[in-house]
């Protein structure tokens, strides 16, 4: 009597869970990325199919990067030496946003990867030069979608 108790407390759950389960349908109606100024990667979502239960939604955004450090000398000229450094590594962010009528909208700003122990000889200062993302991928709750390409910041020469 007992096992056909828990069969039929079994059976009833799993038929409570299948609407909800088959009313939720995560997935991104928007995934991009661009590069800004500063050499970040910004991914920018909406998230739909997320249900009436959730008020807020964990979603990260994760890349492949390269990034280009050299030193330049106090007078802003880069030695012939080129004193040069390419790291790369993979980069993420997250956040929490909040759940609306099922949907969610946002931008994660993800940094890229630092000079790790690359350093400049004294009189010249460390600069991010460049930096590339590839391998983009946006993941919600439920869902993951891919942004193609690879996306390059251009010539930046900021201060590490």
């Amino acid at each position: 009597m007992r096992k056909l108790l828990v069969v039929g407390i079994t059976i009833l759950a799993g038929l409570a869970a299948v609407p909800a389960a088959q009313a939720d349908s995560p997935h991104f109606l928007k995934a991009s990325a661009s590069v800004d100024s500063s050499g970040n990667l910004v991914c920018t979502f909406k998230e739909a199919g997320l249900g009436n239960t959730l008020t807020t939604a964990d979603i990260s955004c994760t890349a492949d990067a390269t990034a280009v450090y050299q030193c330049f000398n106090n007078g802003g000229h880069h030695p012939k030496a080129g004193n040069k450094e390419t790291v790369s590594a993979q980069v993420g962010n997250s956040g929490t946003f909040p759940v609306r009528n099922g949907q969610t909208t946002g931008s994660i700003t993800v940094a890229p990867p630092g000079p790790g122990s690359f350093s400049c000889p004294s009189g010249q200062t460390l600069f991010l030069q460049s930096v590339t993302y590839n391998n983009i991928v946006l993941s919600g709750e439920g869902a993951t979608a891919d942004v193609p390409g690879t996306l390059s910041s251009g010539t930046l020469h900021i201060p590490a």
